[in-house]
């Protein structure tokens, strides 16, 4: 098993001497950070892919600012696209759980969900002064 042997190699290393029992000891160690990832990410990783456009990410980022419901409208002299684009942004973005919406007669007002405003808010404690 070729991942034992270089397993039982970095153990030497760390350890001066490695035995069976210190190569099983630290594989179980290792299964257990396996035990605590998701094994279906896909949720997850819809939702990052959803917020790397430029676009969905901006009106998500305006949405958390807002807090408030906001109309397609209301998004629409703050994004330079069309009211179409950031209607097919909205429905991206509430495909992939980051917002939701509510209909009122002929208007559709949208909010950011919980996971949005954390996503945006560690993004943001970890960009420093990029900004």
């Amino acid at each position: 098993m070729p991942q034992s042997s270089s397993l039982r190699r970095l153990l030497e290393t760390q350890l001066d001497e490695c035995c069976d029992a210190d190569v099983d000891d630290r594989v179980r160690e290792l299964e257990s950070l396996d035990e605590a990832v998701p094994t279906d990410p896909s949720a997850d990783l819809a939702a990052l892919s959803t917020l790397g456009n430029e676009t969905r990410y901006r009106i998500a980022s305006l949405l958390v600012e807002a807090d408030e419901e906001l109309c397609v409208c209301e998004l629409s002299p703050l994004v330079d696209v069309s009211d179409s684009a950031i209607s097919h942004a909205l429905s991206d973005l509430a495909d992939a759980g980051l917002v939701s919406r509510r209909k009122d007669g002929t208007w559709r007002y949208y909010r950011p969900t919980e996971r949005t405003e954390r996503l945006l808010a560690a993004l943001a404690e970890t960009r420093g002064d990029q900004a």
